[in-house]
């Protein structure tokens, strides 16, 4: 499983991604609006990635590394997951998500990933709708949200405050020629 854009390549996460992936969860800039604390031990980064590998498995999906083909550096993730416990009412749904490490924010790189995993969601896994939400707070997230065509449905609460939740129709999405 690999996607390539013309920046990046999106793959599955291995264990030797463990270092980078615990720069991105230890980073209290990143995880400001996550509603998680921030990491200290990289062992809990192994278990994230054992956890996401385990997702490919009994989900068929998950979220991927996103590599930047320059400097051959994992600077995130980006991808769909199987919401597999209750979130805003919705189950069992394929939702968007990202994370990256701040010296690549700014350069579109979470729309590019975005696309591509969009582009994965319907055509490859033939989903109907694509779900999204980023906490009411946290301006660039929505931004790219809306960037990338979600509309904002409904808001609900989380422990750190209130999120947006977006959707995504495949009809919308396809009309929009990406």
């Amino acid at each position: 499983m690999k996607i390539e854009t013309e920046r990046l390549i999106l793959r599955k996460l291995e264990d030797t991604d463990v270092e980078r992936m615990f720069l991105l969860d230890s980073n209290p800039e990143v995880m400001k609006y996550i509603g998680v604390p921030v990491l200290t031990d990289i062992n809990e980064s192994r278990n994230v990635i054992s956890m996401i590998q385990k997702q490919y498995e009994e989900n068929g999906v998950g979220r991927l590394g996103v590599v930047e083909k320059e400097s051959g550096l994992l600077i995130g993730w980006s991808g769909l997951k199987l919401l597999t416990h209750e979130t805003n009412g919705y189950k069992n749904v394929l939702e968007l998500g990202y994370r990256f490490l701040p010296e690549s924010w700014g350069k579109g790189y979470a729309v590019e990933a975005g696309i591509a995993s969009l582009n994965y969601g319907f055509n490859d896994l033939n989903a109907e709708v694509i779900y999204a939400y980023a906490h009411s707070e946290h301006e660039v997230s929505n931004h790219i949200l809306r960037k990338l065509g979600f509309e904002k449905t409904s808001e609900f609460k989380e422990p750190d405050g209130i999120c947006f939740w977006y959707e995504l129709k495949r009809e919308k999405y396809k009309s929009n020629d990406h």
